[in-house]
């Protein structure tokens, strides 16, 4: 089962200018936004550990993503 709504994903593709979308097409994106939010949300998973929380902020999402646009620079430069 998909973790993302099929029509909302699909909708959004329209509105950043897509005017014929294929099902394959919100298929993809859908697979590959799931995999990015299990990324991100473990990333924030052990700041929270690492804070001595269990729960997961807007914060530690936040620097998750930050953390990864460093990584993907840092490694750009290799």
């Amino acid at each position: 089962m998909a973790s993302f709504a099929w029509s909302p994903l699909r909708a959004l593709m329209k509105k950043a200018g897509a005017e014929i979308v294929s099902r394959a097409a919100v298929d993809k994106l859908m697979d590959y936004l799931e995999e990015y939010a299990k990324t991100l949300t473990g990333c924030a998973l052990d700041i929270a550990k690492h804070s001595g929380r269990k729960k997961v902020t807007a914060a530690d999402i936040l620097l998750s993503i930050d953390n990864r646009q460093k990584m993907k620079i840092a490694i750009s430069l290799i």
